[in-house]
């Protein structure tokens, strides 16, 4: 699977330095979202892990426009990884 790869050699590159990276911080929580997402399956009516979900997603997608915002050219290398993770685009103003 590319996903797992992918997040296996981001996770080996980092070391404790680079934990507020934002290609960290994304990864980070596309990790907690699917594993979230597979919990919500099994246990449809968990609605404190449902609240929970939609909080990391919003960190996600505000960290993603952040970015978009203050670092352009940060943004668009970053783009590889998130079409590899299967993030869909946000809309930002």
């Amino acid at each position: 699977m590319v996903r797992n790869s992918f997040i296996s050699i981001i996770s080996q590159k980092e070391n404790k330095e680079n934990r507020g990276s934002v290609e960290f911080q994304v990864l980070s929580f596309t990790t907690k979202i699917r594993r979230l997402t597979s919990h919500l399956k099994l246990h449809k009516t968990d609605y404190s892990s449902e609240r929970g979900l939609r909080k990391i997603l919003g960190k996600r997608q505000r960290v993603l426009a952040y970015l978009s915002k203050k670092n352009r050219v940060r943004y668009q290398e970053l783009q590889d990884l998130i079409s590899q993770l299967n993030i869909r685009e946000t809309k930002t103003r």
